[in-house]
Order: structure tokens, then C-alpha cells, then sequence
């Protein structure tokens, strides 16, 4: 089973990311997870060179201050020594319109939907990596 060193999930729920860090905890697949409230707080972390590389981050849309699609303009723009990360938006919205809005974005990998589970996080990793 392969396996990855680190997730970043960024969602602006406390509830939705104790839950999916418990899922990816539970996959196996995933060695540490970091969990950032924001778009900002993400950024933060992702320009810090002492911060670990993050292999695989699950961004949502709907945030206060930054948005999902705000958060990827800006990532785009890190010149960090970090490599890209792959990107899943992890959303509760099943708009269509997001989810094209999603399709444009080329750090963007997959569109699902919440909630995230164990299985899910394995396929991804089994896909990407």
C-alpha cells in the first residue's frame, strides 16, 4: 500500500476537520496530517521554509476571509521551496457551477464532496502517488 508523509487539511469547520483527520488517520496511508482554519493560515505555513512539504492538501470553498478559489490564486503565486502539492476541493457544496469553477484550476486534481472517508483518502493516494 503506498503511502504519503503529509495531508493539509484546510477547512474552516472545527467539526468537518476532526472528523476527516479521524478519516485519514484511519486510512493508514497518511503519516501526519496538519489542519489549518484558513486560507491564511494555510498560506502561513506553506511560506515558512522550515515548514514539512505537504504531499496532499483538502481545501474547501465556502470560507470566511478566503475563499477555497481565493486560497488557489494565491498558492499559485507561492515561490516557495515547497513542490506543488496535489489539490482535492473537499467541499459540502454540490453546485455545478463549482465544481467547473474547480475544473479550471490546474493544482486542482478532484472535486468531492463531504464528508471525506477512509476509503476515499486510499483511492486518492493510490491515484496520485
Amino acid at each position: 500500500m503506498k503511502k504519503i508523509d503529509r495531508v493539509m487539511l484546510i477547512d474552516d469547520n472545527e467539526a468537518d476537520n476532526v472528523y476527516h483527520q479521524i478519516m485519514i488517520e484511519r486510512s493508514g496511508v497518511v503519516s501526519d496530517v496538519v489542519v489549518k482554519e484558513s486560507g491564511f493560515e494555510a498560506l502561513d505555513y506553506l511560506k515558512q521554509e522550515a515548514s514539512p512539504d505537504v504531499d496532499l492538501i483538502f481545501l474547501d470553498i465556502n470560507m470566511p476571509g478566503m475563499n477555497g478559489f481565493e486560497f488557489l490564486e494565491q498558492y499559485a503565486k507561492l515561490t516557495v521551496r515547497h513542490p506543488a502539492a496535489i489539490v482535492v476541493m473537499l467541499t459540502s457544496s454540490p453546485s455545478s457551477e463549482d465544481h467547473q469553477r474547480a475544473e479550471q484550476y490546474p493544482a486542482i486534481k478532484a472535486y468531492m464532496t463531504k464528508p471525506l472517508s477512509a476509503e476515499a483518502t486510499v483511492k486518492l493516494v493510490e491515484q496520485f502517488f
